[in-house]
């Protein structure tokens, strides 16, 4: 009885072996096939003259991230520069500054959201 536990439990250890064997072979079959593809883009990327898709995608989402922040902080901007032009004028300072740097900031993130098509702009 004792001899045919040692048997299966071998056989398990001769099988476990070849599946070990099966999966690092295929582990190193897919480390080669990932370091061909690494290779293919790295020398696409390194000729002169070409941009790939993935560049001109990311500079292109670049400048949207760039003109939308633009925008807000211009929004901010204008709207504390009226605020301070009218506590100059009219001797009320702070209340001028802040009532219109809020305006600027709510006119920032409108034209932001207008910029970015979140609003359909139909009503």
């Amino acid at each position: 009885m004792a001899e045919d536990n040692n048997d299966n439990a071998s056989g398990k250890r001769d099988h476990s072996s070849s599946d070990e064997a099966a999966l690092s072979a295929r582990l190193g079959s897919l480390d080669h096939r990932l370091s061909e593809i690494r290779d293919s883009r790295k020398i696409r990327t390194d000729q002169p003259g070409t941009e790939s898709g993935d560049a001109a995608a990311r500079a292109s989402a670049m400048a949207i991230g760039f003109r939308l922040s633009s925008e807000l902080v211009a929004g901010v901007v204008v709207g504390a520069a009226i605020g301070w032009g009218f506590d100059r004028l009219l001797s009320t300072s702070p209340f001028g500054l802040i009532v219109f740097l809020l305006l600027g900031f709510t006119a920032g993130v409108v034209n932001v959201v207008r910029s970015a098509g979140v609003s359909s702009g139909k009503r």
